[in-house]
């Protein structure tokens, strides 16, 4: 039996989904096939982590990452990790989830951030990070920060019944390959398309109080105000899906979802009465009475 992901119709959500192995893919296409039948569009934009540690380690290549200064963690990517992530995303996930979706009827087409431009950035010069407990910058990272999607090119896939399945790497200035989080690539497509939602499927039920835990979940997460700490609890990926949560929601995207990809519908998010955590942006800080 189907589940009722209904909530609307003709609108767009963009779902990213992990690459931490914790998908449940055919339940995934599932629910994607149920939103396509109740008229929503969708885009599935994901990563591949556990993929490309599989290829490295296949391969002799040693991944790294970096952490900010602020707790957020990113990828390292060196020439060496930049081939691998290519070749994990575009060459294993990819035609794994298009293959999937095909068994479910959907119509779906693999794309990278280099198809047609789609999705654009601008390489970083040097990345601030904490090494042994010194602050390094490091000036060889191959990553960039979005700035630009070519919506045109997804609306018109969405508009002929495709489900346009996206990863990075993304075009920099000098038209080379650059890594970009799959978390902030998500939250660009979902500002550029001004889909209703954004669903970020991960391997925990949402935000955790207590990352060992799982019922420990919000049912709602209130971002804290700029420039405020985030909570000691939130620790590891789920750093970035907020900052990427953030993004989306600064720039006018309605909802964001943090819930479980192995869930057994996993996207009953997007009609609100699945599980899952709703990130929120925080209270407007009250204003002062005028003297």
């Amino acid at each position: 039996m189907s589940a009722d992901l209904s909530g609307g119709t003709s609108e767009i959500v963009v779902i990213k989904c992990g690459g931490s192995g914790a998908l449940d893919v055919a339940r995934l296409c599932e629910d994607v096939a149920e939103l396509n039948a109740v008229g929503q569009k969708v885009v599935l934009v994901h990563g591949g982590s556990a993929e490309m540690h599989r290829l490295a380690e296949q391969l002799g290549v040693r991944l790294r990452h970096l952490t900010a200064p602020d707790g957020v963690v990113t990828r390292y990517t060196d020439a060496a990790t930049l081939d691998i992530l290519t070749l994990a995303l575009a060459g294993r996930v990819k035609p794994a989830l298009v293959s999937a979706l095909d068994r479910h009827d959907v119509l779906a087409v693999g794309l990278t951030g280099l198809d047609a431009g789609l999705l654009r950035a601008r390489r970083k010069k040097a990345v601030r990070a904490v090494v042994d407990g010194r602050l390094t910058v490091v000036r060889d990272d191959r990553s960039g920060r979005i700035v630009e999607v070519n919506a045109a090119l997804l609306l018109g896939l969405l508009s002929a019944g495709v489900v346009p399945v996206v990863s990075p790497p993304a075009l920099a200035e000098d038209g080379e390959p650059v890594n970009t989080n799959a978390d902030r690539a998500a939250a660009a497509i979902a500002v550029a398309l001004r889909a209703r939602s954004l669903v970020f499927l991960t391997g925990a039920p949402g935000v955790l109080t207590d990352p060992a835990d799982p019922a420990s979940v919000l049912d709602t997460y209130r971002l804290p105000q700029a420039g405020e700490p985030a909570p000691a609890w939130v620790v590891g990926g789920m750093t970035i899906k907020l900052v990427a949560a953030r993004e989306a929601l600064l720039a006018g995207v309605p909802q964001v979802w943090i819930t479980d990809g192995g869930a057994a519908h996993p996207l009953k998010v997007v009609s609100g009465d699945g599980p899952g955590t709703r990130v929120t942006l925080p209270e407007a800080p009250p204003t002062r009475p005028s003297p």
